[in-house]
């Protein structure tokens, strides 16, 4: 579900922010300071015990090397085979074949689940596959909304340093089916390096930092890669753990060093100004279906928005709404639903889902609730009934109604009216 900024409605979240118009052709704006207090001070500060979610954190995202095979049931884990009987189209946009289908699931070795079990880590940020290959899937590219970035063959990105198991590998033995704490799919081999008891005691230090700052490069004599805000590092003293991989793949621990401006103690304080700090890194962020191209979705951008905080959610949108107490306002009326998000929702620990989608609420504006989120697009429709997209493709604040001042505006795909409940968290 898409969306996008009304500028009568633009909200403060920092003096330094800037937010984009809902037409393309009005100027960014420059808030003013003084407006911080009636968009911020409402949030709840205390709306969580950081110390106890910041350990259940660490315990999920450490879960992966305490088990002792793959969680998920064979039929959990192969649910991609059904692709095969959709209309799929691959890179070239030709339809894929039930031959191309075939060799896929052929190669994906699902004889041998759980056989060939292995703990291991990220060497980078990741691309959780559906199917063993890095062929992209689209339904009709020509149809809106389909097509890039929307490559169903793309299930989520983990990030650098995650602990996954391994339940065994593919036929040619460059794909390796893995569960992380928060998603199961394939990885590429070039992407991960194995570990044992002796690296998994070294790189759990019980002091960990976490990357404030989006997409900063990280070095270890050579480029590794560019860091997410909500990256996790152990470290020691004055020292930042990542694991690079031996001649025979296996994980050795490595020293990186980084700026302190990047990364702070974890879990971050929540206040005013660390929400500030989090929401400017996120915003304006590329839109990425499942973590396309290092980007992010509507559901990853509220976990790593959450995540250096010490807050755990769930990987997609409708897991999210069990992370919190969901209020289901879905047979309210437009006006019901704003009433009701206006007294039940908390600036900054309250999420807004609607089947597909969902967002953080952030504060009001001229009575106006406003959410920020990533989003691909307006759904419009001319008045022949032609539908069509208004690209957004990026982290964005808005109202409830984005979009709602542009002439073919699609009452049907109104988002307050398909807002189905808030989880406040």
């Amino acid at each position: 579900m898409n969306h996008i900024i009304k500028s009568k409605y633009l909200i403060l979240l920092a003096s330094t922010l800037l937010f984009t118009a809902c037409s393309v052709k009005e100027p960014l704006v420059q808030p003013k300071p003084k407006d911080l207090q009636k968009t911020t001070s409402l949030a709840d500060d205390n709306f969580m015990n950081q110390y106890e979610e910041s350990n259940k954190l660490l315990k999920k995202h450490f879960t992966p090397w305490e088990q002792t095979k793959v969680s998920y049931k064979l039929l959990e884990a192969t649910w991609g085979f059904n692709y095969q009987n959709k209309t799929v189209y691959l890179e070239n946009h030709i339809v894929a074949s039930q031959q191309w289908f075939d060799k896929q699931i052929l190669n994906a070795n699902f004889e041998m689940y759980n056989q060939e079990i292995k703990k291991a880590i990220t060497l980078k940020n990741t691309n959780v596959r559906v199917l063993p290959t890095s062929s992209p899937m689209f339904y009709n590219p020509k149809k809106p909304g389909e097509g890039f970035p929307f490559d169903y063959n793309q299930n989520s990105l983990i990030k650098i340093n995650t602990p996954i198991i391994i339940s065994h590998f593919s036929k040619d033995r460059a794909w390796a089916y893995m569960q992380s704490s928060s998603v199961g799919g394939w990885v590429s081999i070039k992407d991960i390096a194995f570990v044992d008891e002796q690296f998994i005691s070294q790189f759990k230090t019980n002091t960990y930092k976490v990357a404030v700052k989006e997409k900063f490069p990280l070095y270890n004599n050579i480029f590794r890669e560019y860091i997410k805000v909500g990256t996790i590092f152990p470290s020691i003293a004055n020292r930042y753990l990542i694991a690079r991989a031996d001649i025979n793949q296996n994980a050795v621990i490595a020293d990186i060093h980084i700026k302190d401006t990047q990364v702070e103690a974890f879990p971050l304080k929540y206040n005013t100004s660390n929400r500030i700090k989090i929401a400017k890194q996120l915003l304006n962020e590329p839109y990425g279906w499942g973590g396309l191209l290092n980007n992010r979705d509507c559901s990853s951008f509220t976990k790593d928005f959450f995540a250096p905080f010490g807050k755990h959610l769930a990987r997609n949108s409708k897991g999210q709404t069990k992370n919190g107490k969901y209020h289901d306002i879905s047979n309210m009326t437009k006006k019901e639903k704003k009433d009701y998000i206006r007294k039940n929702a908390v600036p900054f620990s309250t999420l807004v889902y609607l089947k597909g989608h969902i967002m953080l609420y952030v504060g009001m504006k001229s009575n106006e609730p406003l959410v920020m989120h990533n989003l691909w697009s307006v759904r419009l429709k001319n008045s022949s009934g032609v539908k069509y997209r208004h690209i957004v493709g990026k982290a964005s604040i808005t109202t409830l109604e984005p979009g709602k001042e542009l002439k073919d505006f699609d009452e049907n795909n109104n988002v307050l009216r398909n807002i189905k409940g808030i989880v406040v968290l």
